[in-house]
């Protein structure tokens, strides 16, 4: 190699990515859409917008349109009862496969780890505003708080304890319905339930039901319309069917919101419909004036 070659400037090179690569290099990256960590955002099914999860409060509210998000039964029990004052029942009971409904086992178990529950239900007594009472809560993250053996039996039982203690027994209830893989045994809890809440009627006890989005099906047809004193959170879904399989089966156009609380409540079937901050105070408001936990008989 002569000198004049090895001291001359060099050209620099660099390789282009093909147009072809480029173009679906950037088709992916559009299709991933921006880099958000899973869990910090929710949208608001009512409003659309898209919320950051740290601006949501203990009540589960949307900030923007005040819309009531669902709630689990952990964080209903620390915004309705007096702090460390919920006793749970029968916290140990789970369900079985009675009717040997193929995977079943495997949808529970799925369930069971999502919510960390054994079931669809808690159940206990606690105190709300000093006043002694017996509570139920649903959960619509297990199974769409679907109801099952277990959870007629769990709810059974409080409304026997509260019977037998002369307390009040109050049940939010969500819902979808009867749970399908249990067959017979699922609708069995229907009147199960009803006939221990008839019980507790008899011995003149004070039965509140907080109707929660949503409550259908069985639930609706059984124990959530019996309350002595029926309240409900706004705009919750309350009905049997859905509107579509009504509407398919009487081929007539239904009334806009007419599975809503503020509709049922319009004609009848709702006493009360109260904000989630305000359901505290109500239902300490409404004990208190039960503090024996029996109704009145018009010589008290």
């Amino acid at each position: 190699m002569d000198l004049v070659n090895l001291f001359s400037k060099r050209k620099k090179y660099f390789s282009l990515e093909p147009q072809t690569d480029r173009k679906k290099s950037d088709k992916k990256k559009k299709e991933q859409g921006p880099s958000i960590p899973n869990g910090m955002w929710i949208k608001c099914n009512t409003c659309k917008m898209i919320i950051y999860k740290k601006e949501i409060t203990e009540y589960k509210l949307c900030p923007s349109c005040g819309a009531h998000f669902r709630m689990t039964p952990a964080e209903r029990i620390a915004v309705t009862c007096d702090e460390g004052s919920f006793q749970e029942f029968d916290a140990d009971m789970i369900p079985e496969n009675p009717m040997e409904y193929p995977d079943y086992d495997r949808i529970v178990g799925k369930a069971q780890d999502k919510t960390g529950l054994r079931e669809a239900v808690v159940t206990g007594r606690c105190q709300i505003e000093g006043n002694d009472a017996v509570i139920a809560i649903m959960d619509s993250h297990f199974m769409m708080g679907s109801m099952g053996s277990v959870v007629g039996e769990k709810i059974t039982r409080a409304v026997e304890y509260a019977t037998r203690e002369k307390l009040p027994v109050i049940i939010f209830t969500t819902s979808g319905g009867a749970r399908m893989q249990e067959g017979i045994i699922s609708l069995m809890q229907m009147a199960k339930v009803s006939e221990a809440l008839g019980r507790h009627d008899a011995a003149g006890l004070l039965y509140i039901t907080v109707l929660t989005d949503p409550t259908t099906g069985g639930v609706t047809a059984s124990f959530a319309m019996l309350g002595d004193i029926i309240l409900s959170e706004p705009k919750a879904l309350i009905g049997f069917a859905g509107q579509r399989v009504i509407q398919g089966t009487i081929h007539q156009k239904l009334p806009e919101g007419f599975q809503r609380a503020e509709f049922q409540q319009d004609h009848g079937f709702v006493d009360r419909i109260v904000h989630r901050e305000e359901l505290r105070g109500e239902l300490g408001k409404i004990l208190k004036l039960h503090q024996t936990g029996k109704r009145g008989n018009g010589n008290e």
